[in-house]
This record gives structure tokens, C-alpha cells and sequence, in this order.
């Protein structure tokens, strides 16, 4: 009975523990999150790598318009030479987030020759590993990734682990500026961030 007694306070005991560690890992993931959000490198590369992001028609949805918006600035400021808009589309006949994008900048002034489009990708991942090929066949060896600040960190890291050259510029302005809008978007990168982390360790067990 005592011995019933002892496995079964272990296993509880065990339970608590990973309970608690599982806790404590998103609590600080969340928070590197956002203390990464203040990261912006001003280094001059070859292309900035815009993010998709949702399209209303033939208009960029609040989220992606600023992500355009950045990379355009960064465009005239000489930060970068090029963009590379990135996104498919959700249904057939619809436009794809890239060519809202590079419709857009076109208007803006962009000089299309300036521009590529990778019109396939659905996800964060997709985006980046979509672009490779496009930037080598332009030359580009060098990247900013555009995007929103609480997305900043996931994306530099698929970068990173892609073997891209980049650094972050998040966008100045973003369409989540509350909370309420903040937390669901911090929510969904904590667990995808944990998730990548995890995925890494299994494709690399090397790794500590």
C-alpha cells in the first residue's frame, strides 16, 4: 500500500513539475517576444523580404499595408535596393498577397524593376524559403525581414535556421495596438515560436 502510495505521489510530483516548467518556458518565450520587438538593424542589404499578409480584394488588409508601407520607406531611404513581396492566395481567381503588394509599392512609386514576387507560400516559413530561390536567381545575398513586431522574432529565427543572411526591420506602426488586439497575436507566436523550437530539437537532437 505504501508502495502504491509513493508511485503515485511521484507521479503527481512529476506531473506538477512539468506542469510548472511548461509554464515558466512560454512565460519566458512570450517575454522574449517582446523585448525582441525593439529590434531593428539599419544595415543596408541587397532586398527587403516583405511578409504576406491577408488581402481585401485587390487592397492589402490593415496588417499588410504596413508592412508594405516599411519596406517602402526603407525602399527610399536607401536601406534596401530591392523588395520582395511574399504571399499566395486563399482562393482560386483571387489575387495573391505578393501582387497586392507589389501593385501597391508599384503606385507608390517603386520602380517595378526593383520588385519580385514569390506567389505561392501560405505560411511565415513558406515565405522565406520561397524567396531563396527568387533572390539568388537577382543576385541578393543580403535581407531585411519586414514584418510586425510581435512576429519579428519566429521569422528571424526561420531565417536564421534557413542559413539567410538577415536582420529585422519591424514595422514602425502596426494594426494591433491594444491589448485586446496585442494578446491573441503574442498568444499565437508564443506557442508557434515553442512549436519551431521543438521541431528543431527533433530534426536535431544534437542540439543542447
Amino acid at each position: 500500500m505504501k508502495s502504491k502510495r509513493k508511485t503515485k505521489r511521484r507521479i503527481v510530483i512529476t506531473a506538477l513539475a512539468v506542469v510548472l516548467v511548461g509554464i515558466l518556458w512560454t512565460v519566458v518565450t512570450a517575454a522574449r517576444i517582446l523585448a525582441y520587438t525593439d529590434e531593428d538593424s539599419s544595415r543596408i542589404s541587397d532586398a527587403a523580404i516583405v511578409l504576406g499578409a491577408a488581402v481585401e480584394g485587390d487592397n492589402p488588409s490593415p496588417v499588410f499595408r504596413e508592412r508594405i508601407e516599411h519596406g517602402i520607406e526603407l525602399y527610399r531611404q536607401g536601406t534596401v535596393h530591392n523588395l520582395i513581396f511574399t504571399g499566395g492566395s486563399s482562393g482560386d481567381g483571387e489575387h495573391t498577397e505578393a501582387e497586392v503588394g507589389q501593385k501597391y509599392a508599384i503606385a507608390q512609386g517603386v520602380d517595378p524593376a526593383d520588385i519580385r514576387v514569390e506567389t505561392e507560400s501560405r505560411i511565415t516559413e513558406e515565405n522565406l524559403i520561397n524567396s531563396i530561390p527568387i533572390g539568388e536567381q537577382a543576385g541578393y545575398q543580403t535581407y531585411t525581414i519586414v514584418s510586425d513586431p510581435l512576429h519579428m522574432k519566429r521569422a528571424m529565427k526561420l531565417a536564421t535556421g534557413l542559413g539567410m543572411d538577415a536582420v529585422p526591420s519591424p514595422t514602425r506602426t502596426t494594426a494591433y495596438r491594444t491589448w485586446r488586439s496585442k494578446f491573441p497575436f503574442l498568444a499565437r507566436e508564443t506557442v508557434m515560436y515553442m512549436g519551431y523550437t521543438i521541431k528543431g530539437w527533433i530534426d536535431n537532437p544534437q542540439l543542447p
